[in-house]
């Protein structure tokens, strides 16, 4: 019998306020593997991202999500984070009142379990440790969460949360959104350091910038709730060229992989 894929998705059907989002989308990604999911406004990339990790105003009405050979529709969010699935949010939002430190701590002990909680100078030192690698100021850990962050601070930290709490899966819901160069190549920077065996990553974007400093094994594009094209780097450039009405009229909704 053969093995379970690391990540895999069938036939997902997804609504949001009863409108119908997601129309089968079809996914599969394994361990170590680095993938792009590209489509424009109203596709349903966010609303899979959500889906992904739980969010309850979104009703699965069709289909699976297994990660690890687990089908994770069944859990909460917080068993989800707890197997090892990581959001990466579009628009953080701020937690007045909690600490950067505070905040990363509880969330660390809570995947490492009753048995296995770090000492805190441990990470208090690994945390200063990212934080310099994202170049951020260190008095950050003192902070509240997002609290009075600018747009570039806020998607620093969420890559900060990701090097500390290591997940298994990462879902970046438009990380690159509103960030100048300096901001994209650090948070980029922080993706390609877990990069590895452990580590796998979906990159959900609008643009192809990101993907000059992630360079993903797979580009899949999003058109109406379904996957209809999943292929290698020349995807981006005919994206950049022609944009995504091409997509639509050449191919509608079959599933083409190249």
């Amino acid at each position: 019998m053969s093995e379970m894929p690391y990540f895999q998705i069938k036939n997902l059907h997804a609504n949001v306020e009863d409108k119908l989002i997601l129309k089968g989308l079809n996914l599969t990604i394994n361990k170590g593997e680095v993938h792009a999911l590209m489509g424009p406004n109203g596709s349903g990339k966010s609303t899979l991202a959500c889906v992904i990790m739980g969010h309850p105003s979104y009703e699965v009405t069709a289909g699976e999500i297994f990660f690890k050979g687990e089908n994770i529709l069944e859990m909460d969010p917080e068993e989800r984070a707890i197997l090892g699935l990581f959001l990466a949010f579009q628009y953080p939002v701020a937690i007045p009142g909690v600490t950067v430190a505070k905040f990363l701590k509880s969330a660390v002990d809570a995947i490492a379990g009753e048995g296995g909680k770090v000492k805190p100078t441990e990470f208090l030192k690994e945390l200063r440790d990212n934080m310099k690698y994202l170049e951020m100021d260190e008095t950050f850990v003192n902070r509240y969460l997002n609290d009075g962050f600018s747009g570039g601070e806020k998607k620093r930290m969420e890559i900060l949360q990701m090097l500390t709490l290591k997940p298994g899966l990462a879902v970046m819901d438009e990380t690159d959104s509103g960030l100048d160069i300096d901001a994209l190549k650090v948070v980029s920077k922080g993706v390609n350091r877990l990069v590895g065996p452990e580590f796998s990553v979906l990159v959900i974007t609008h643009y192809e910038r990101i993907l000059r400093y992630i360079h993903p094994d797979h580009i899949h594009i999003l058109i109406d709730g379904r996957i209809v094209m999943t292929g290698g780097r020349e995807l981006v450039k005919e994206l950049e060229e022609k944009g995504y009405d091409w997509v639509r009229e050449k191919f509608g909704h079959e599933v083409l992989v190249g």
